[in-house]
């Protein structure tokens, strides 16, 4: 069983979850039930697919695993900005918050990704950030 205690997006996935049970607390009934329901539920999938990822076997299988969590991540974004639309959250500053509290666990998938294709890709391709190998002294140009 691989460890996750210690990744960055794990800490940040699992603050969101506890955010979003305090905050959901606050709405009214109608908005807790529904939305607030959703919302929360979104939260745990985030950080379950974490897990997920966490424990894929190889390169290529953790790629797929950080794309749903991509989806996931959506989905829960868009379940927030229907909150703030019909006003379930209680101030703005709540909604802010998760914003970017989303919006940084989104950055971290997102790197997580870069790094695991950059170990799916194959010989010979220069990588972003790297540079090409010199070519070989009399080969022209």
């Amino acid at each position: 069983m691989a460890r996750y205690e210690h990744l960055p997006i794990y800490k940040s996935a699992l603050d969101l979850c506890v955010h979003f049970e305090k905050l959901v607390a606050g709405f009214s009934r109608y908005h807790k039930y529904t939305l607030g329901t959703e919302m929360r539920a979104g939260s745990r999938a985030v950080l379950m697919q974490v897990l997920r990822a966490n424990q894929a076997s190889d390169a290529p299988a953790r790629s797929t695993e950080l794309l749903v969590l991509r989806d996931h991540i959506d989905a829960l974004l868009l379940s927030v900005r229907l909150a703030k639309e019909v006003k379930a959250f209680n101030s703005f500053t709540g909604y802010l918050h998760v914003v970017e509290q989303v919006g940084s666990v989104a950055r971290q998938n997102e790197g997580w990704f870069k790094s695991t294709q950059q170990r799916c890709a194959p010989a010979g391709r220069v990588r972003p950030g790297e540079r090409a190998a010199p070519a070989a002294p009399g080969m022209g140009a």
